[in-house]
């Protein structure tokens, strides 16, 4: 077999055995891959859709004005963002045992993490298309072509994030834990839960009250916008809620920071990779 096939037969290997492992021993198995949205799209949804009266734009070209449904779009596409770099993250450590053992290309380690998480992402984004075209309308299969350039930008961001965070986590394991942290203020910053019109709203309030840094307005909505998790998120919503493409500028945005974060990740990996079973 050759060295390229061989490669290819460890990484479907792996992405199979990690897609099974996922509800392994559990009653509901996959289905849970669904359940664990929809308990955070309820509990969300009450707190910010009815204590906070959160309300998005009315959907472009669907019409839906659905606090709920757009809520789940964020969630879900949250969740694969957040779990892939996760998974992809701690790859090298969850499988430190076979490393020691056998000889595999390291990197298709953190990429069967991702390639599984995608797996779980398109049967849940296959649901999601379902509910948004009840309460939509039909015209949502006209844009679902777009989905598919959205994913694999998305899979390579978070592949690129994986690689980075994969590195530093064998030679400084606190990364685990700062990581815990700024994931969670990364979650607030995305609007996950919130559209963009509260962020301006309040970024209007803190320049009448004269919030300032440094003697400079603090710039809350333009470190929103250079979220990229915020970008990947508004494009899906674009497709998905709106019935209408992303705008070419958000989809350029998402590439850029695709490529930027697989451009580091790859130098990373390249420089440090040759260390990696002793560092374990």
């Amino acid at each position: 077999m050759r060295p390229k096939d061989n490669t290819v037969q460890v990484l479907r290997s792996l992405t199979s055995r990690d897609v099974k492992g996922q509800y392994k021993r559990t009653l509901l198995g996959r289905l849970w891959s669904l359940i664990n949205p929809l308990a955070q799209i309820a509990i969300y949804g009450v707190v910010f859709g009815v204590l906070f009266n959160a309300k998005p734009a009315e959907g472009i070209n669907s019409g839906m004005n659905i606090y709920g449904v757009w809520l789940g779009v964020g969630i879900i596409v949250w969740n694969f963002i957040n779990q892939g770099i996760r998974d992809s993250m701690t790859s090298y450590i969850t499988y430190s045992g076979l490393l020691k053992k056998v000889y595999l290309p390291r990197w298709t380690l953190p990429l069967s993490k991702v390639l599984s998480r995608t797996i779980t992402f398109l049967s849940e984004l296959a649901v999601l298309t379902l509910v948004c075209g009840i309460f939509g309308g039909y015209e949502v299969l006209f844009r679902l072509i777009m989905l598919v350039p959205l994913i694999i930008i998305t899979a390579a961001f978070v592949y690129g994030m994986g690689l980075i965070l994969g590195i530093a986590l064998v030679y400084f394991r606190d990364v685990e834990h700062f990581w815990t942290i700024a994931t969670q203020a990364w979650f607030y910053g995305s609007g996950v839960m919130f559209p963009l019109s509260t962020v301006e709203k309040a970024q209007r309030e803190m320049n009448e009250k004269g919030w300032n840094i440094f003697g400079m307005d603090v710039p809350l909505l333009q470190v929103f916008q250079l979220n990229p998790a915020f970008e990947i998120l508004s494009a899906y919503r674009r497709v998905l809620y709106d019935f209408a493409w992303p705008e070419p500028e958000r989809l350029l945005v998402i590439l850029l920071w695709a490529l930027g974060t697989l451009l580091v990740g790859t130098l990373l990996y390249n420089r440090f990779q040759g260390r990696i079973v002793e560092e374990l």
